[in-house]
């Protein structure tokens, strides 16, 4: 307990202290973010952690003055939080990145921790997520440079972050863009040729205990291009990537194998009507930024699910996870508004959205077949009636292979979402969800809901729970307030969570159960 007074304490300090800093002529922004749990005794759901106490916190701080930048972060694990436990073991503090930054109007060049993506992410993506706990950041040395509006070149060199370290690899990466519409002056169409090369270099022999040779793998060198195609023109837009990748030795794998994928992407929209087609083929596609480790923060590339990303508890309760090793297929996604010409308080939003996935090999499956990974298709409808009240209904119908497809077995499953907010008027509103989950197999059916009254902009009160109503026969329920002061936000909440995938952005990572007190603060100056 003494520890949580001493954190709050300090946090609460850096907050009010958030407001406009000038250096000379230049200024000084940044951010702080903090998750703390304190665990509580729960035998419904498990063993409590031995350490009740866990804090990620996060620390920014960035200075420009006109084409000069630079920046810092700092971040403390107090001990790291529950199902984080690769980033780090007990308490640990350290700078996660820095970098100094010149730009100019044609040049730009950077040294110290890169954040950056090649193309659609296929071969190379360097980026932050906090709630994943991954960063990936290269330490290293990038240059830009435009010739006009015509041509982009970029380059960048050095060692990626692994966690709380830096792997025993390092990278460089190269990427070419010609703007043929801008060199031929297409004013009504847009047309890019765009081309990446990526090298991750390592040596074989830091383990005696592994035997690289053995599974196939000779040559330190791994080397990956990718070719891309954008296009646009009144409405339509055209996109698509093919990737070529050396051999390499997956986390999972025997032995070691090239890989290869393509992406392509369609879409056309008109007045309120827009409609998107992406297909997507994974084969071997698991880069990791060190031979020598696993886990969800070793990864070079960027392979999220191209299926749609649930808000609701129940609709998100089993995402998809991509096949890395091998998998094809892709999403349709449609959506129309019907808008009151007279009243722009009244008006209808309705969405379409369907994807399926299937393994790529024979050899993936039991029965020597290819297997149905994922599919689920959803509608839903969103209406506002007037200033006061909006409704959202949603059917989400999924299936899912347990398995990852090594199985000829799904489970089936049917949610109903019914979302209402009502508007007393400027600042007080009322959110109210109601949830069903139908399904004959795996954990049965579920129901949750949610409660949320909101006082701007200050105030918010909220209140959930879930029910399994078959098997298990538990309920997670979590209630808690925030409060938001200029920028500064404060949340602390009470609840009993599932064990369960955590998604961001179409990657996931297994968070385990747990019962506790969450204090999430954020705040940026």
């Amino acid at each position: 307990m003494k520890r949580i007074i001493l954190l709050l304490v300090g946090i609460c300090a850096i907050a009010s202290a958030s407001a406009q800093v000038q250096v000379g002529e230049g200024q000084v922004s940044g951010s702080l973010e903090s998750n703390t749990i304190y665990y509580m005794d729960d035998s419904k759901i498990g063993e409590t952690p031995k350490d009740k106490f866990g804090s990620n916190n996060y620390l920014k701080v960035d200075y420009s003055n006109g084409r000069f930048s630079a920046g810092i972060q700092a971040n403390a694990f107090l001990p790291v939080l529950q199902g984080y436990d690769d980033l780090a073991t007990g308490h640990k503090f350290y700078l996660a990145s820095k970098y100094i930054q010149w730009q100019d109007d044609n040049f730009e060049l950077m040294v110290g921790d890169i954040f950056d993506q090649l193309g659609n992410g296929l071969i190379f993506r360097s980026f932050e997520d906090r709630q994943l706990g991954l960063n990936n950041s290269l330490e290293g040395i990038r240059g830009i440079y435009n010739f006009g509006n015509y041509v982009r070149v970029k380059g960048m060199y050095g060692r990626p972050r692994l966690y709380t370290d830096y792997a025993d690899s390092w990278v460089r990466a190269a990427d070419l863009s010609v703007s043929l519409s801008d060199i031929f002056s297409w004013d009504a169409a847009l047309f890019n040729v765009e081309g990446s090369y990526v090298n991750r270099n390592q040596s074989l022999s830091l383990d005696p205990m592994m035997n690289f040779s053995a599974a196939g793998l000779t040559n330190p060198n791994l080397n990956m291009y990718s070719g891309r195609l954008n296009f646009g023109w009144n409405g339509l837009s055209l996109r698509g990537e093919y990737v070529e990748k050396s051999k390499d030795l997956a986390a999972s794998a025997q032995q070691a194998s090239s890989g290869k994928a393509l992406l392509g992407e369609i879409g056309y929209n008109i007045n309120t009507f827009s409609i998107m087609a992406t297909f997507r083929q994974l084969d071997n596609m698991a880069t990791r930024l060190s031979l020598y480790d696993a886990g969800i923060g070793n990864t070079l590339n960027y392979l999220p699910a191209l299926t749609r990303q649930y808000t609701y508890m129940l609709a998100n309760l089993n995402p998809y996870q991509v096949n890395t090793e091998g998998e094809i297929g892709g999403q349709v996604d449609a959506c129309y508004s019907i808008r009151n010409k007279d009243d722009r308080y009244r008006y209808w939003n309705m969405h379409v959205n369907y994807s399926t996935f299937y393994t790529l090999h024979a050899s993936q499956t039991e029965r020597g077949k290819n297997e149905r990974l994922w599919q689920d298709f959803n509608f839903d409808v969103e209406r506002q009636w007037n200033k006061q009240l909006k409704t959202i209904f949603l059917y989400s119908f999924q299936e899912w292979n347990p398995s990852h497809g090594y199985k000829h077995r799904t489970y089936v499953s049917n949610v109903f979402v019914g979302d209402v907010t009502y508007k007393f008027n400027r600042k007080n509103s009322l959110r109210v969800e109601a949830q069903y989950l139908w399904s004959d197999e795996y954990e049965g059916d579920w129901i949750a809901g949610l409660v949320e009254y909101s006082m701007a902009p200050k105030w918010s009160i909220f209140f959930s729970d879930m029910y399994n109503i078959d098997l298990t026969k538990t309920n997670y329920y979590n209630g808690g307030f925030s409060y938001t002061h200029n920028r500064t936000r404060v949340q602390l909440s009470y609840g009993r969570n599932r064990a369960g995938y955590v998604c961001s952005g179409g990657v996931c990572r297994f968070s385990p159960a747990y019962t506790g007190f969450n204090l999430v603060l954020t705040s940026s100056f």
